[in-house]
């Protein structure tokens, strides 16, 4: 126990400030055990849909190895034979979902599927169990979080997700966790800048904040509004324009995926968006994603106090666009899907850009910074049944052909919520807490 607690001395911010993480814990009333009753599943699940450590994880684990000091936020640590991404989905009556669509006012129209008439609620009850242990015990982190604070910890913490639509989601996933614990005039959200979005926990001198950067580099997809461009244009070494408004954040989520998908060349821009004259190259997808991945492991490494700030990367979040796939109609797609894919061999990056994935590995192995990744890519591809289908608000209404076949504008990209991206901030807890 550090000496702050035994004396009885914990500041109310130093406190307010981890708890309003843990508020997260606070409200999941199922009971997880975690290192203390580390059960182990029957063999053929030791092996079955074991998800294989990248690079990055690698690197991660060596780095917390050799690390003289704890990395901030952490109060324990993950048993050294368990996979918190390798699993399967249980259904769970009890203590899902975690909040309810109406309770929560900050969803976007765009996920409300209960709102805009989806007719099962069966996506919201499931619950991610990993083979081989559980997550951590949400119940005993309060009392964990009081014995492990820091002197030099200091009151008005940040927590930033950076990245597209599927970042935003987990956003307002998080946001939904823990807004209703909080009364009305002890909360409030504001956007400004055009891309940043800010929750503020008034009474906790604490946000969590929402960056909108779909390439994490500057790009004529930045700003509101700039969703639907016609070719996407990168500004070369451009990351610090963006970083501004990132620098002095304690935890941040970065993550950037399908905005790379819908092209197979880019255009990078080498000058400024306001010169009068632009020259552009044209390179292909993947080597635009490369210079944004450096990029951003660069900034990271010249920007981030790795003493005081903990670096997050969600993966791929996967599409269900084609239900041939998991053995469903070769013209269908996740309309009309109410349950998971049950086959654990499931493999949707045999349908996806592993590319991309590779890139990332590659990148992220080269760099030194404790930098986490969230590997949700396999766990929610079995979630068919999760995406929000026709059940959100439309940009354009519907025409009277996409009417007569609903699946022909069901969106398999983004997901309903409550639902699986609470998931997501389940696990970037227990990453958090135990690295």
């Amino acid at each position: 126990m550090s000496r702050v607690a035994r004396e009885g001395r914990v500041s109310p911010l130093l406190f307010t400030f981890l708890a309003f993480i843990s508020f997260v814990a606070i409200i999941y009333s199922h009971d997880f055990s975690w290192a203390s009753s580390h059960v182990r599943s029957p063999q053929k699940h030791q092996t079955l849909n074991k998800t294989p450590a990248s690079p990055v994880e690698l690197k991660h684990k060596e780095s917390k190895e050799t690390r003289e000091t704890m990395l901030p936020f952490a109060v324990g640590k993950t048993p050294e034979d368990c996979d918190i991404f390798s699993g399967k989905w249980v259904r769970d009556n009890k203590s899902k979902p975690l909040y309810e669509e109406s309770e929560c006012p900050y969803i976007m129209p765009q996920v409300t599927c209960q709102e805009h008439g989806r007719p099962d609620k069966d996506y919201q009850f499931w619950r991610w169990q990993p083979h081989g242990c559980n997550l951590p015990d949400k119940k005993g982190t309060n009392m964990q979080i009081q014995c492990n604070l820091n002197v030099g910890v200091s009151p008005g913490k940040r927590m930033l997700y950076v990245g597209d639509s599927l970042n935003r989601g987990q956003y307002i996933s998080m946001v939904c966790l823990l807004q209703k614990l909080v009364p009305e005039s002890g909360k409030s959200m504001k956007s400004s800048y055009d891309s940043l979005t800010v929750f503020t926990l008034k009474d906790y001198n604490a946000t969590i904040e929402f960056y909108w950067a779909p390439l994490l580099l500057e790009s004529n997809g930045d700003g509101l509004g700039n969703n639907n461009v016609s070719e996407r244009i990168i500004r070369k070494g451009s990351m610090d324009t963006h970083g501004q408004f990132w620098e002095g954040a304690d935890i941040v989520v970065f993550n950037t995926y399908i905005w790379w998908m819908t092209r197979l060349k880019m255009k990078i821009l080498t000058g400024s968006f306001t010169d009068t004259v632009q020259e552009f190259e044209t390179v292909t997808a993947n080597d635009a994603y490369r210079m944004a991945m450096q990029s951003m492991l660069e900034w990271v490494q010249r920007n981030m106090d790795q003493t005081k700030t903990r670096v997050f990367f969600t993966g791929m979040s996967p599409s269900h666009s084609r239900s041939i796939h998991w053995g469903g109609k070769a013209d269908g797609n996740c309309y009309n899907e109410t349950t998971p894919i049950e086959d654990l061999e499931y493999n949707w990056t045999l349908h996806a850009h592993e590319s991309i994935m590779r890139i990332t590995d590659e990148e992220f192995s080269k760099t030194s910074i404790p930098i986490a990744f969230l590997n949700i890519t396999r766990l929610s591809s079995y979630r068919k049944d999760a995406h929000t289908q026709i059940y959100k608000k439309q940009w354009s209404p519907p025409t009277p052909e996409q009417l007569a076949d609903p699946k022909s504008y069901a969106d398999c990209l983004h997901w309903c919520l409550p639902g699986l991206q609470d998931t997501w901030n389940e696990l970037l807890f227990a990453k958090l807490f135990y690295p």
